[in-house]
């Protein structure tokens, strides 16, 4: 992990640097290897009517987002570790979500998931249970919707026989129906 730490409007002192750069490094233990570059920039508003004028800015480029954070109080260390508190609750989020997917991916191979550290929680966001396959046949809008009523789904995917471009017929809350066409 490459870190920097940078100044702007105020010069960065060694005790200054040597303290975001350990905590900043908390941070990798949450990213694992997943971190590659670290900016931090430190900075005073020059404002004198701001009274947290201390400001703390990071960016950590990751293999996955981009995570960023913005923090500012009356002391530059105070500043830091609001910064490293927002910043470990983005990089446990991004953790927890890459862990989703691969229990997922586990899930749809029938695989047996991993072990989830006690966190079966984890299991209750919304995913994919279902697919469908079917022939999308070309209609008009008209006939589209007597199907949907015929089906009585929310929605129903048609082949537009004007366009050639692939529909959707959905019914609104008002009982009237909407059409999405794809944009060439």
């Amino acid at each position: 992990m490459r870190l920097q730490v940078k100044g702007k409007n105020l010069s960065v002192n060694p005790d200054i640097q040597e303290y975001a750069e350990q905590k900043l490094h908390k941070i990798g233990r949450h990213l694992h290897d997943e971190a590659t570059q670290v900016e931090l920039e430190l900075s005073v508003e020059k404002n004198p009517s701001i009274a947290e004028r201390q400001v703390a800015e990071a960016t950590i480029w990751t293999k996955g987002p981009v995570l960023r954070a913005r923090e500012s109080s009356r002391d530059m260390h105070a500043a830091i570790d609001l910064l490293i508190d927002k910043l470990e609750r983005q990089a446990k989020r991004y953790r927890e979500k890459r862990q989703r997917k691969h229990l997922a991916r586990q899930h749809v191979r029938g695989q047996p998931p991993a072990h989830t550290d006690g966190h079966e929680e984890l299991a209750s966001e919304p995913m994919i249970v279902k697919t469908k396959q079917f022939a999308v046949k070309p209609m008009s809008a008209e006939e589209a919707a007597l199907q949907l009523e015929l089906i009585g789904h929310d929605f129903f995917v048609f082949r537009n026989d004007d366009s050639e471009e692939v529909n959707v017929l959905y019914r609104r809350r008002d009982g009237n129906y909407g059409l999405i066409e794809p944009i060439a």
